[in-house]
C-alpha cells in the first residue's frame, strides 16, 4: 500500500551520471565529526548498483519502503516507512531500491574513516568509491 508522499518541494534532487534509479540530496558533511547525512530517493520497483558500506550508518525511511537485496538478487529485508535502523560498517554487499512507490530515506553515515560507499560491478570489482571528499564536492555542487 502506498504511503503518504514526503513533501520534497524544498529539496533539490541531484543525479550522478551512470548511477541509475537513484537521486540524492546531501544534507550535511561534517569533517570534524566524521559524518555525512544524505537523503536518497530510490525509484519504485528498481534496484541501484551493488555496493558495500564502509562506515556505520542509520537509515530513517520517510516515504515508501526500502527493499534490500543480497548479491544473488534474493530479497533480504524490507524496511517500511517510519523505520529507523542502525547498521554497523561492513556487512555483505547488496543492492537496494523502492517497493511499489519511490522510497525516500535519510542515511546518516557516522564514524567515517576513509570510505563511505564502495560501488561494485557484477563481478564484485570496485568501480567507484565515495568518502567525505566526494560528498563535500557533491554538496558544494548542489549549492551552486
Amino acid at each position: 500500500m502506498p504511503t503518504k508522499e514526503f513533501d520534497t518541494r524544498n529539496i533539490k534532487w541531484n543525479r550522478i551520471e551512470g548511477f541509475d534509479h537513484i537521486e540524492y540530496h546531501v544534507c550535511e558533511v561534517d569533517e570534524a565529526n566524521r559524518s555525512v547525512d544524505i537523503l536518497f530517493k530510490f525509484a519504485a520497483n528498481r534496484k541501484i548498483a551493488m555496493h558495500r558500506h564502509h562506515s556505520d550508518y542509520r537509515t530513517f525511511v520517510l516515504q515508501g519502503e526500502l527493499r534490500i537485496y543480497r548479491p544473488n538478487g534474493e530479497l533480504k529485508e524490507v524496511r517500511p516507512v517510519g523505520s529507523y535502523v542502525f547498521t554497523p560498517a561492513g556487512g555483505e554487499p547488496h543492492t537496494e531500491g523502492g517497493g511499489d512507490q519511490d522510497v525516500i530515506a535519510l542515511f546518516s553515515n557516522r564514524n567515517v574513516d576513509k570510505l563511505i560507499y564502495e560501488i561494485l560491478d557484477e563481478n564484485m570489482n570496485t568501480i567507484a568509491t565515495f568518502g567525505i571528499p566526494e560528498f563535500k564536492m557533491l554538496l558544494e555542487g548542489q549549492s551552486a
